[in-house]
């Protein structure tokens, strides 16, 4: 099995929603004869005449050498092994630590952009920031190492250029586990192609890590009448850990389950991850529960069918490299099912 469990964390926290104000449209944006948000309607500008970035935006497609690991040099693919055996358990992410740079990869992900002639601002559920400077400054050569680095950038006619560094070596180029020195900078070019899309391209550099630079190509599209939410994560109670180990001890913890209540959890289900709606279709074929995923989290795997290994009746490890919680009422079918991440469970509910 490639992938188990990178982390099965139960939070006492709230379960997000997908809106704060569901029935509020967002003020100012062109809209179709029926309401509709035109996300093909012309590229906004600004009173300085630049293509005006601002608004919500979620990353819908992500592609590019970043995510090869053969581009990266032999200590770093043999740490990203030694993750993934560990389940990633000290992704930044899990241990509640601001994403850094992984942020620019986080697919289905929203980011706010708060844009001005002087500083432009990024930012994220998880109560993380960025500031790139626009006023002229250069980036300093050898600045102080932050979680979140230090940007400036500048207009190549209509496209954005953003350049960055002073990033610590504690965060991740992706969630795959690459990492970087702190000899790291990024240089990010964002292009808005009509109003509702975007394309980010993003070059990465550090010697440490790769010879050449590596590249990342992302696809970015307007999220009108919907509302950035915080995601807090919480890992403070002496309930609330990692399931620590190595994938190859899965099999030895591994419980049975009788093959009637498996039967219970097949069908598909349906919900909101963040501003994404996700379908979770289960089966059971020779006597094991599969998940399939749509859209996949690349991220994580690279086939759409991962197997859910048992820990409880109802609590399942997934190859996939995710936590699911099974929910049912009384003796009948499962009603729900949970994803569990660091900012807690979302549930998708079953629709068939």
């Amino acid at each position: 099995m490639k992938r188990q469990l990178a982390t099965l964390v139960l939070l006492a926290s709230t379960t997000p929603l997908a809106a704060q104000w569901l029935t509020l449209a967002t003020p100012g944006i062109p809209r179709t004869v029926d309401g509709e948000p035109d996300l093909s309607a012309p590229v906004p500008r600004s009173a300085d005449g630049h293509p005006d970035l601002a608004g919500l935006w979620v990353l819908v497609g992500v592609s590019g050498d970043m995510l090869d690991p053969s581009k990266a040099h032999e200590w770093a693919r043999t740490l990203m092994t030694e993750r993934e055996r560990r389940f990633f358990d000290d992704s930044p992410e899990y241990q509640c630590l601001p994403h850094g740079p992984a942020h620019l990869t986080r697919e289905r992900q929203m980011q706010r952009i708060v844009q001005s002639s002087t500083v432009t601002a990024i930012l994220h559920h998880d109560l993380t920031y960025r500031q790139i400077f626009m006023d002229g400054r250069t980036l300093e050569p050898n600045p102080h190492p932050t979680w979140m680095g230090y940007s400036v950038g500048r207009w190549d006619g209509d496209t954005l250029v953003v350049e960055s560094n002073g990033y610590n070596d504690r965060t991740w180029l992706h969630r795959r586990g690459l990492s970087h020195t702190e000899d790291l900078r990024i240089t990010e070019r964002y292009r808005r192609l009509d109003f509702g899309h975007m394309q980010l391209d993003v070059t990465y550099e550090d010697p440490g890590t790769f010879d050449l630079p590596l590249h990342a190509s992302v696809a970015m599209e307007f999220v009108a009448d919907d509302e950035l939410l915080e995601t807090v994560c919480n890992e403070a109670s002496e309930g609330n850990r990692h399931w620590v180990g190595e994938n190859t001890d899965a099999g030895g913890i591994v419980v049975d389950v009788p093959q009637e209540i498996l039967a219970k959890y097949v069908g598909t289900y349906r919900g909101y991850l963040f501003s994404s709606l996700i379908t979770v279709d289960v089966t059971l074929e020779d006597g094991a529960l599969f998940l399939q995923r749509s859209p996949p989290d690349t991220q994580y795997t690279e086939s759409g069918k991962s197997q859910l290994l048992p820990r409880s009746e109802t609590v399942f490890e997934c190859s996939c490299g995710i936590g699911f919680i099974f929910t049912a009422e009384g003796e009948g079918m499962a009603t729900e099912i949970s994803e569990i991440h660091v900012s807690g469970a979302w549930t998708f509910r079953r629709v068939l």
